[in-house]
């Protein structure tokens, strides 16, 4: 069985996300493309997921809770989590580690925070595209903890993949997949991990078409499969 996937989408929430990018606009796109289960990902928060699964819940999309973390590498890390009261545990740590450098919307655009109809209900002020305090250890050790998962985002990037930043992947960080954007990406570097291929969407139609999927029996199968519900 096919499961059509993209686990690297940005709603309104991340400021480099376009104001289209809304709870009913991101679930009914997926389901457009095809797709059976999606993860929101926003810079250094989960605050959107709510309405996200309030709004997939009633079509029969699969939400992942997710989020999209900057170590104080100025690396991108991608973390998945079983429940949204464990992806908060995560998202909460992750603001406070923020540098206290509110958002300038006119410049780096509006940090939205969604009801289930698409309603602003509140914004967050720290400027979330800023790198955390936490090391990319730190990370791991904190997703960990409550037992989530992660791997490196978009790992072909020069500006915030890890191996644009750091040069290679660190085998003491023990990852089992990373995020590779290009299917066509060749790096001896990467040819141990399992690859994962989402499409990191900032707009409604960079979301991906139905071309990345797991062959697996089910969606929870499939969950299983990259380290969850276990």
């Amino acid at each position: 069985m096919k499961i059509y996937y993209d686990l690297h989408i940005h709603s309104g929430l991340s400021p480099c996300g376009e104001k289209e990018m809304t709870p009913n606009n991101i679930v009914n796109m997926s389901i457009i493309k095809g797709l059976d289960i999606i993860s929101v990902t926003d810079h250094n928060t989960v605050e959107n997921y709510p309405a996200v699964k309030a709004v997939a819940d009633k079509t029969g999309m699969k939400v992942i809770p997710g989020i999209e973390i900057t170590s104080r590498e100025e690396v991108h890390i991608l973390a998945y989590f079983n429940t949204y009261e464990d992806a908060k545990i995560v998202s909460d740590k992750l603001y406070d580690a923020l540098p206290d450098i509110k958002n300038r919307p006119e410049i780096f655009g509006e940090q939205t925070i969604y009801d289930e109809m698409d309603n602003p209900r509140g914004t967050l002020e720290k400027l979330l595209i800023n790198a955390t305090t936490f090391t990319i250890k730190d990370i791991i050790g904190m997703v960990k903890a409550v037992n989530g998962v992660v791997m490196p985002a978009h790992v072909e990037k020069k500006s915030n993949g890890i191996i644009g930043v750091l040069g290679f992947i660190p085998p003491e960080y023990d990852f089992e997949f990373v995020e590779v954007e290009s299917k066509e990406y060749e790096n001896r570097l990467t040819e141990k991990y399992k690859k994962i291929y989402n499409s990191d969407a900032h707009r409604l139609e960079d979301i991906s078409e139905p071309l990345n999927y797991f062959d697996c029996d089910s969606i929870e199968s499939m969950i299983k499969y990259i380290g969850l519900g276990k």
